[in-house]
């Protein structure tokens, strides 16, 4: 009998296995059109892309969190959108939406990290093609950033000027309790498909509720999201930990708010610990009255000079002060 039930179980579990958005028709030349980004299997991701007057100065891929898409970089109520802050300063921003958010395809379906790490890689490709010579840079918000950092661990990551990585989401299941891990890894093999809505746990992502209430009234803002993407960003940031170490050569600008409840502050300690280890040009900010949507918080603006400051020399301290004793800050923060 019990082996009965154990083949049962498993016939359950895999049959209710958690579901991937689909790859595109196939291979393709990564391009970028006014409107889209062609990926190199094809599928047509959205974009938007803010550009100063002249030769821009420096290029940034931004790419975006979990639930969110480009839009994120845009203007929002309360903040000028770090798009156009950037690109009145003479910076070159681009975004995109990533599989399965925003206005690409697969809404709300997990698209899998190699199809999310190729796709920046392509992108970085393209972008660094049409801008020979300029510094590049990628900046990544939360999910973004984990991406961000699993990519350039890997062995043909991109060359980049340095990176921005904006309050990145390094969460994974070694930071976590058992029992998140349990109830992840069943929920998503046997409700793989269940969107619980998150509200219930009274958490903030940012200071600034009218950004908080149009992401609320945005139908390509994801409200509820299913079990078994919430999985597969746990595996990602798993890998956005383990990678840390591994940035290395090129300048990092970590940026992170004391108010921040959606990232945990012991991963976040863990992370920069193991990048300034990794003698990475690590250079961290603390910002006591940022949260996690730190790019739309009421300091939006200040957080947005940093990364002005960043851009032009990442040597030179921000203009904010939330790089002073930031380590030591951050580790004495509760």
């Amino acid at each position: 009998m019990r082996c009965i039930l154990v083949v049962m179980l498993t016939l359950l579990l895999s049959a209710c296995a958690p579901r991937f958005a689909p790859p595109g028709p196939g291979p393709a030349a990564p391009r970028l059109t006014e409107t889209h980004f062609q990926a190199s299997d094809g599928l047509e991701l959205a974009t938007r892309k803010w550009l100063p007057a002249g030769p821009p100065r420096a290029v940034v891929l931004a790419v975006h969190g979990f639930n969110d898409y480009s839009r994120a970089f845009d203007v929002a109520p309360g903040t000028p959108g770090v798009g156009p802050y950037l690109a009145e300063r003479g910076v070159a921003v681009y975004a995109y939406d990533q599989r399965g958010f925003g206005a690409s395809p697969h809404w709300g379906l997990w698209p899998g990290r190699d199809a999310m790490i190729r796709d920046f890689k392509d992108f970085a490709a393209v972008l660094q093609a049409m801008y020979p010579g300029v510094p590049f840079y990628p900046l990544g918000e939360s999910m973004g950033g984990a991406v961000v950092m699993t990519a350039l661990a890997e062995p043909d990551a991109p060359k980049v000027a340095g990176t921005v990585l904006v309050a990145p989401a390094v969460w994974g299941r070694s930071t976590m309790p058992v029992f998140y891990r349990a109830a992840l890894w069943l929920g998503s093999r046997i409700l793989p498909g269940f969107k619980p809505s998150g509200e219930s746990l009274g958490r903030l992502a940012s200071d600034n509720i009218e950004a908080l209430r149009a992401n609320g009234r945005d139908p390509l803002f994801i409200k509820k999201t299913r079990i078994d993407s919430v999985y597969g960003l746990t595996g990602l940031m798993d890998e956005a930990l383990a990678s840390a170490p591994k940035i290395a050569g090129t300048p990092v600008l970590y940026l992170y708010g004391q108010n921040d409840q959606i990232i945990p502050k012991e991963p976040t300690r863990e992370a920069i610990a193991a990048m300034g280890k990794a003698d990475a040009g690590l250079h961290p900010a603390f910002y006591e009255k940022g949260w996690h949507m730190i790019l739309r918080d009421k300091q939006s603006a200040v957080v947005m000079a940093d990364i002005v400051a960043f851009l032009a020399n990442p040597q030179e301290a921000l203009p904010s002060g939330a790089d002073v004793m930031a380590v030591q800050r951050l580790s004495a923060a509760r």
